[in-house]
């Protein structure tokens, strides 16, 4: 067995990927601290095709040298926007009709296993702080809440490895099925 050279992958590149159909999925970043997060989001949103990330409140915006450390340059093939308040962001998606799924442990959340997308739907998925999680105000909004099971001693996960695992749930799976 040997590993693939990068020429050998045959990825496409940042001006086809703008071209391409995206995922009908917004990743929204809830006051996301870590700058290593943010670009590592970007990297997990390239591999996936989603459709644009909503970088709200004190999430920090490319271009940065800390937030292309981990995105290695998908901050630039991957659309994004940025709003002051998340709830700004919250009442856009309304308005475009997208279903808000905050990723986040509450009452009455359905673990992420459980949960059948409907292709014929687009989802805007919630991230949160890596302290706070999603603001309570935004969960106010949100449609459903979905949470990733786990069976260790702690009660999360780092907010870019839960990105890897929902999106790789709602848009890996979609991919693969086309």
């Amino acid at each position: 067995m040997r590993k693939l050279k990068l020429h050998e992958l045959g990825r496409i590149s940042v001006k086809e990927f703008k071209n391409v159909p995206k995922t009908p999925i917004i990743v929204v970043l809830d006051n996301i601290r870590s700058l290593h997060n943010v670009g590592s989001i970007f990297r997990t949103s390239d591999a996936f095709r989603i459709r644009s990330i909503f970088l709200c409140g004190i999430t920090a915006t490319p271009p940065h040298k800390e937030i292309h450390k981990t995105a290695l340059g998908a901050e630039e093939s991957v659309e994004w926007h940025y709003f002051n308040k998340t709830t700004d962001a919250v009442k856009k998606l309304k308005r475009e009709g997208f279903l808000l799924i905050g990723i986040e442990q509450t009452e009455g959340s359905i673990n992420l296993p459980a949960f059948e997308p409907d292709m014929t739907k687009k989802y805007a998925v919630f991230f949160g702080n890596e302290v706070k999680g999603v603001d309570q105000k935004v969960i106010d909004e949100c449609d459903m809440c979905l949470e990733i099971p786990q069976f260790g001693t702690k009660h999360s996960f780092n907010v870019s490895v839960s990105a890897g695992i929902v999106l790789w749930e709602l848009a890996g799976r979609r991919l693969l099925s086309d």
